[in-house]
């Protein structure tokens, strides 16, 4: 077990959002609006509200408990969890911290594009049309340079700790978050065009209803709350003891689901905005056109048709889209730099600092590959990787920790637990009905 001298979040509501931000990520803001346009909308939500609480929450407990039981980076929480399989624990800690680094690897690419959008939105404001299309625009060095400022915006919080830094910017950037969503959305609903994609979303089509909906829902809450990728283990491990754990992840989850929904409030209706502004949105058959590049290429369409006022929606916007995006990639970041810290021991600017570096060397080469290994980098991590531990992780929760352990550990923050539906029910239900639900995210994914 690790001393005292680690980190601990300073409140409830500090991990809260903290944990709320390292759910809140491109997945809610870019991901899930698009996958319930392509999927009939209202039915997609519905499905999506389920999976997060049949599929996703029961997992996020597990993690955190299992975080909180070793207050310890993965490999040594693991490891005491399952003391009779101390080799595999190993592995399964080293491959979360490995697949989460190449997440962030790929990410902080895609991230940096929106460095760039803000950046440029913002110089556009000015008249410096040049430097805007240059930070806009598709390019080698750009996509290394933005890469590279976005690195280092998340390795700056990281070295700060866990109050100092991940507790500090997370609780500052959620707020700024929310506040950005009320803003945006409140002007898009006056927009011509928007109710038509209010009630898209609002209404359920269920012509569209077919088991690869159901799966594509069951994926997106799972990816949604950063699972398998032992980010919310090591944010569990943060907790104090006295935290009630199935409160806690409730509260997460709600917080996370929160965000989706309203990207959703925002980016249905602003994609009908932009329709009938002459932006194309939907091919004849009325599937979505270029769902990959909604946001870089269609929502600046849109935002271009607005006139001046355009310009500083793009600017929120992509205010909104960056700190989503920075709050994920502290919580990835935090994987590797607790193993160095832990296993290593090493100072945290140290391991911070090096890890981050090896980190852009592979989204260097990621860039500089961009055809061959972008696709094939998401691929094997988000859709193969990821399951896959994602599953491990629920094994070793709903079989091979002890129950009683696992009931002194949940009883800590919440005393009277085995009265109560939740003990009843949850550890059969994440022995048996979440390993059914991952392998089919798995396989029909």
């Amino acid at each position: 077990m690790a001393g005292s001298s680690r980190g601990h979040f300073s409140s409830r509501l500090g991990f809260i959002l903290a944990a709320a931000g390292s759910a809140v990520g491109l997945g809610n803001i870019w991901g899930f609006p698009t996958q319930a346009a392509s999927n009939g909308g209202a039915l997609f939500l519905i499905i999506y509200l389920l999976m997060v609480f049949l599929l996703a929450y029961p997992i996020l407990v597990a993690e955190l408990t299992i975080g909180r039981y070793g207050q310890a980076n993965p490999i040594r929480s693991l490891k005491a969890v399952w003391p009779s399989g101390k080799v595999a624990a190993v592995i399964i800690g080293v491959a979360g911290m490995l697949v989460v680094s190449l997440i962030l690897s790929f990410y902080s690419i895609v991230a940096g594009w929106l460095v760039g959008s803000f950046a440029g939105s913002g110089i556009e404001l000015i008249g410096a049309t040049n430097a805007a299309s240059w930070l806009t625009e598709f390019g080698t060095s750009r996509n290394l340079i933005l890469m590279i400022v976005f690195m280092i915006m998340t390795m700056y919080v990281v070295q700060s700790g866990v109050t100092e830094g991940i507790e500090k910017w997370s609780s500052r950037l959620m707020p700024v978050l929310f506040v950005l969503f009320i803003l945006l959305i409140g002007y898009i609903f006056t927009q011509p065009g928007a109710m038509q994609g209010l009630q898209m979303y609002l209404i359920p089509d269920t012509s569209h209803f077919n088991t690869g909906v159901v799966v594509s829902a069951m994926g997106q809450a799972f990816f949604s709350l950063s699972l398998g990728v032992c980010a919310m283990m090591v944010y569990g491990s943060y907790l104090n003891k006295d935290a009630n754990l199935p409160k806690t992840a409730a509260q997460v989850a709600l917080v996370d689901t929160g965000v989706a929904f309203a990207a959703g409030l925002l980016i249905l209706p602003a994609m009908f905005v932009a329709k009938h502004n002459g932006v194309e949105i939907f091919s004849d058959a009325g599937t979505l056109l270029s769902s990959d590049t909604l946001v870089f290429q269609v929502l600046p369409a849109m935002f271009d048709s607005m006139g001046s006022i355009g310009g500083i929606i793009s600017v929120l916007f992509f205010a909104v889209m960056l700190i989503a995006a920075l709050t994920s990639s502290i919580s990835m970041l935090e994987v590797p730099v607790a193993v160095a810290i832990e296993e290593l021991n090493q100072s945290r600017k140290v391991a911070t600092i090096w890890i981050g570096i090896v980190i852009m060397v592979i989204s260097g080469v990621i860039v500089l590959n961009f055809a061959d290994l972008f696709g094939l980098v998401i691929k094997l991590t988000t859709v193969y990787a990821q399951p896959i531990i994602g599953l491990i992780l629920t094994l070793i929760a709903g079989w091979i920790w002890q129950r009683h352990q696992v009931l002194t550990e949940l009883k800590q923050g919440y005393p009277e637990i085995e009265q109560g539906w939740f003990w009843k029910v949850w550890p059969t239900y994440v022995r048996v009905v979440c390993p059914i639900l991952m392998v089919l995210v798995f396989f029909f994914s």
